[in-house]
């Protein structure tokens, strides 16, 4: 499939439109799982990034961004998860590790959150997982990786509970 940013970006805009909730979501995951089939789309949008966090587009009418990754080296991160966003994780090269966590006591802004480890798995390039508002889960690499992530909002600016496993 070749496809450029605009219009990869007008196509997650109408799906959103259509289907603002999980079942237009999961729609914007198949097309991305597409798109990252894409090697030309791979190597100009997510392979030209030099950064840990470069934003490609937002959307004027919804808000959400669409995110080039590229991490440089091993690194595991925390139980988190998008605040009162969304977000879906598409990898473009190599291997990410995601763990799921169920929620076993609430945070608050003075206490982290108490999880338990419900599943893991690897998402490989091509491989998309759409997590919605409140799912828990933490990404660990062994190596550098890419990948196109698309925020329901721009993170930046969220404030995030912590969440520890038990």
């Amino acid at each position: 499939m070749k496809m450029n940013l605009d219009v990869f970006a007008a196509n997650c805009h109408d799906l959103i439109k259509a289907e603002p909730g999980p079942e237009g979501r999961k729609k914007v995951c198949q097309l991305l799982s597409q798109v990252l089939q894409d090697e030309s789309f791979v190597k100009q949008y997510v392979d030209a990034n030099d950064k840990e966090r470069n934003i490609l587009y937002q959307d004027p009418d919804f808000g959400f961004c669409i995110i080039a990754h590229n991490y440089e080296g091993p690194k595991e991160s925390g139980p988190h998860d998008h605040g009162p966003s969304w977000a879906i994780y598409g990898q473009a090269r190599g291997k990410t590790t995601m763990n799921d966590w169920a929620l076993v006591e609430k945070a608050t802004e003075s206490i982290p959150g108490k999880v338990k480890l419900v599943k893991t798995y690897p998402l490989t390039p091509g491989v998309v997982h759409l997590y919605n508002e409140g799912d828990l889960h933490s990404p660990s690499r062994d190596a550098s990786t890419r990948l196109i992530r698309i925020e329901g909002m721009d993170l930046t600016h969220v404030k995030r509970l912590k969440f520890v496993p038990v």
